[in-house]
């Protein structure tokens, strides 16, 4: 039974750091843009192209 005298804060105080860690991220603007952010992984980007061909070797000229 003692043990409840240690978890039971420690619990609590989880509990409260958890809270926390929530209220931190609505400040901070985590979840302002949600649909935003789904939709970005759809949009397709073109390709950069590189300065070397594939396999670093120059081309003949």
């Amino acid at each position: 039974m003692n043990i409840l005298l240690l978890l039971a804060p420690f619990s609590v105080l989880l509990g409260l750091v958890a809270v926390g860690a929530f209220v931190w991220t609505l400040r901070s603007g985590q979840y302002d843009d949600v649909q935003g952010a789904a939709a970005r992984i759809l949009i397709d980007e073109p390709d950069p192209i590189p300065s070397q061909p594939a396999g670093g070797i120059p081309p003949n000229h």
